[in-house]
C-alpha cells in the first residue's frame, strides 16, 4: 500500500559553479535555527574540504537536513563544475525535486544546462531561484526567460516547464516571489518548497529497500553509506543483505543507523521509507551497491555515470629525490594502486586501470580539473608518485571505423577589449564560434572546441585577461578530428648535473629564459629547471660555482640582477609539460622532469624519434 510522507522534502540544489548555492545552504541553515543565538558561524559552512574552500568551489556533494514549519527538508548541495558531474548524477536520484540557481546577471551558464538535463531527465520537480537580484546589471526578467527557453531546449514536459519562481539575495538570506519586494527573510523559499516539491510516496510494508549513493568513513564506525530508503522500515541490529550492482550477494547487519538533522549525523533506532539515512555495518561497500531485507532479491538499477574525457598515467616517483618528502612506505606501488583504486570506490566518474608496467597506472577523468583535485589531495594526504601529460580519450565510430574526439561547448565572458586575443587563441585551437553578444562593456562568446585545445587554456585565458574574464566548458559529445592543434612553442632549459642550485651559475644562464627554480635548490640531472626562449630543450649547469680567490666579493654581487624565479601552481605545471616530461608530485614540492634522466640517453631517445619521424 502507497503512503504519502507528508512531513518530508527532499531536495537538490544544483547550479553554474560560483552561482551561490552554498552561500543560499547557509543561509537556510541560519535560518532554521540550526545555531545557537550569537554563535560563530562563518562562510560556506558546508564547504569543509580544505581544497573547496581554497578554489571557493564545492567538490564533493554533502547532505543536511533542516526542519521548518513541521516539515523535514533533506538538503543536498551538489558541485556545480562539469568535471565532478559524476558527484551530481549519483546524488540526484535521492531526491524527489531541486532548486535550480541562475545568476541574476549570467543567466543559465554551461553548467546549468548539465545539471537540469540530469534532472529533468530523473523527472523532478525543479524550483527556478533567480539569486543575486541585488547585483549591479541585474536583469531577473531576461535571466528567467533564458532559463525558460533551455527548459524547451532540453525536452521538459509541460508539466516540469511551468516551474515556480523565487528571487533572492544568498548572501543575506533574503527572498521574493517578485523582484522588487523581497521578504526580510527566506521564508517565500520555504514555503515554495513546502508547497511544490511533492512528498515521497512510498511502500511502508513493503521490504526495506536502499541504493548506496555515497560513501563515508568514519574511524571508529568503519565504512558508512548513505542514500535514500526506497520502501519500508529499516531497524539498527536487523540483518541485511547487500547485493552488488554484479549481483554478487552477502549479508550482514545494520550496526549503526543515521539520519541527518542540521550539521550532523543523528543516532535512531529505526528509519522509515522516504527519508535519506546512513548506516554503517559492512566492511567493503560500494557505490550502486544494494542494502535489502534477505528476502530481496533483485538489486536496485545501478547509476549511470557519463564516459571519461581524459586521462593521465600515474606512477611510482623514480627520480632521485624519491623517499625524502612523502609519509615513509607511501610511494610504493602496491600503496599507490590500493589508493587509486580505493578512490573510483566513492568518485564514480573516475577510471583506473594498470599500466603498461607493474607502477605505472591509468586514470581516467571528467577533465584536468577533476584528475587536478586527485592530485592534490593524495598530495596533501603525504603520497609521492609522478604524473603524466592529460591525454584526451578518443572514440572510433562503431559504423565507419573513424576516430572521434570529444568536444566542449566552452563560455566565455571577458572585457570588450580582449576580445581579439580571446578569438586568436580559440582559432589557434580549432574553435569554432557559434554565438557572441556584448553587454554592457563584457562580451560573451560561446565556441566549440575539441577537448586537446582547451587542455591548458585556462593559465593563458586568465593572463590575457588579467585574472578579470571568465571561461566555463562542457561536454558536448564527440565529431571527427579537426587536424593538428598547436603545442608548447618553447622548449625546456633541463639541468645536466645533479647538485645544489647557485646564485653564480643561474646569472650565467639567466638569458637563456625564464627559472622555475632560485639560488640553494637540490636539482638532479634531466630535472626541468625553466623554460627556453626558443623552441627545443637546451641542457645546461645550474649548480657551477665561482673559482676560489684571494679577492672577497661584495656580499650583494652574489644575487644582484637575478631575477626571481617563476612560482607555478599544479595547474600550471599540468598546462606546461610536454610528452617526453612527467611532473614529479611531493607532498613538499612539485617538480618536473624529463622521462629520461641521463643526457646522453635522451639525446640519443631524440635522435631515434626524429629519424622515425623523417623516415614516416
Amino acid at each position: 500500500m502507497t503512503e504519502v510522507r507528508n512531513d518530508l522534502r527532499n531536495i537538490a540544489i544544483i547550479a553554474h559553479v560560483d552561482h551561490g548555492k552554498t552561500t543560499l545552504v547557509d543561509g537556510m541553515l541560519k535560518q532554521s535555527k540550526v545555531f545557537r543565538e550569537g554563535a560563530e558561524t562563518g562562510e560556506r559552512i558546508l564547504d569543509s574540504n580544505d581544497l573547496e574552500r581554497e578554489r571557493g568551489i564545492t567538490i564533493l556533494a554533502k547532505n543536511t537536513a533542516v526542519t521548518w514549519g513541521g516539515h523535514k527538508i533533506n538538503i543536498v548541495d551538489t558541485p556545480g563544475h562539469a568535471d565532478f558531474g559524476g558527484e551530481v548524477e549519483r546524488v540526484l536520484n535521492m531526491v524527489d525535486g531541486a532548486l535550480l540557481l541562475v545568476d541574476a546577471v549570467e543567466g543559465p551558464m554551461p553548467q546549468t544546462r548539465f545539471v537540469l538535463r540530469k534532472a529533468l531527465g530523473l523527472g523532478l520537480r525543479i524550483i527556478v531561484v533567480i539569486n543575486k537580484v541585488d547585483r549591479p546589471h541585474a536583469r531577473p526578467d531576461e535571466a528567467l526567460n533564458e532559463t525558460f527557453d533551455l527548459f524547451i531546449e532540453l525536452g521538459a514536459s509541460d508539466e516540469q516547464a511551468d516551474f515556480p519562481v523565487v528571487y533572492a539575495i544568498g548572501l543575506v538570506g533574503r527572498a521574493g516571489l517578485v523582484p522588487h519586494g523581497l521578504h526580510s527573510d527566506l521564508t517565500p523559499l520555504f514555503e515554495t518548497i513546502i508547497k511544490e516539491v511533492p512528498p515521497p510516496k512510498v511502500e511502508m510494508d513493503a521490504p526495506p529497500k536502499l541504493l548506496v549513493t555515497t560513501l563515508e568513513y568514519d574511524k571508529y564506525k568503519g565504512q558508512i553509506g548513505v542514500g535514500r530508503l526506497m520502501s519500508g522500515v529499516m531497524k539498527r541490529q536487523m540483518p541485511v543483505v547487500r547485493i552488488t550492482p554484479q549481483g554478487a550477494r552477502s549479508t550482514g547487519r545494520i550496526e549503526y543507523l543515521f539520519t541527518y538533522h542540521n550539521l550532523t549525523k543523528v543516532d535512531v533506532d529505526e528509519v522509515r521509507a522516504g527519508d535519506i539515512m546512513a548506516f554503517a555495518g559492512f566492511d567493503e561497500l560500494g557505490i550502486s551497491d544494494t542494502i535489502a531485507d534477505p528476502s530481496v532479491t533483485e538489486a536496485l538499477p545501478a547509476i549511470s555515470v557519463e564516459e571519461p574525457t581524459v586521462r593521465m598515467t600515474f606512477g611510482v616517483n623514480t627520480s632521485p629525490l624519491a623517499g625524502r618528502e612523502g609519509k615513509t612506505g607511501w610511494g610504493t606501488s602496491r600503496r599507490l594502486r590500493e589508493r587509486l583504486y580505493n578512490e573510483t570506490r566513492t568518485n564514480v566518474a573516475l577510471r583506473v586501470s594498470d599500466g603498461e608496467s607493474a607502477d605505472k597506472f591509468v586514470v581516467s577523468g571528467r577533465g584536468e580539473l577533476h584528475l587536478g583535485i586527485l592530485i592534490e589531495t593524495m598530495r596533501r594526504e603525504g603520497y609521492e608518485f609522478d604524473v603524466s601529460k592529460p591525454e584526451v580519450i578518443f572514440h572510433e565510430d562503431p559504423e565507419t571505423g573513424e576516430v572521434l574526439e570529444p568536444i566542449e561547448e566552452v563560455h566565455i565572458e571577458c572585457t570588450d577589449s580582449v576580445v581579439g586575443t580571446i578569438m586568436e587563441m580559440m582559432g589557434n585551437r580549432r574553435g569554432r564560434m557559434i554565438d557572441m553578444r556584448t553587454e554592457s562593456g563584457t562580451t560573451y562568446i560561446k565556441y566549440l572546441v575539441p577537448t586537446r585545445g582547451i587542455l591548458g587554456f585556462r593559465p593563458h585565458f586568465m593572463r590575457a585577461t588579467s585574472g578579470m574574464g571568465q571561461v566555463h566548458s562542457i561536454m558536448a559529445g564527440y565529431e571527427p578530428l579537426v587536424g593538428d592543434i598547436p603545442s608548447r612553442q618553447f622548449g625546456s632549459l633541463v639541468a645536466m648535473e645533479s647538485g645544489v642550485s647557485t646564485p653564480y651559475a643561474l646569472l650565467q644562464v639567466e638569458q637563456r629564459g625564464s627559472f622555475f627554480v632560485g639560488p640553494a635548490v637540490d636539482v638532479y640531472e634531466g630535472m626541468v629547471v625553466g623554460e627556453h626562449i626558443r623552441p627545443g630543450d637546451l641542457d645546461l649547469n645550474v649548480c657551477k660555482t665561482k673559482h676560489l680567490t684571494n679577492h672577497r666579493a661584495k656580499p650583494s654581487e652574489t644575487t644582484d640582477g637575478l631575477t626571481p624565479p617563476r612560482n607555478m601552481s599544479l595547474d600550471d605545471w599540468i598546462e606546461f609539460m610536454a610528452e617526453d616530461e612527467l611532473l614529479e608530485v611531493t607532498p613538499a614540492n612539485l617538480r618536473l622532469r624529463k622521462r629520461i634522466l641521463n643526457t646522453e640517453e635522451r639525446l640519443k631517445d631524440r635522435k631515434r624519434r626524429e629519424k622515425m619521424m623523417a623516415e614516416a
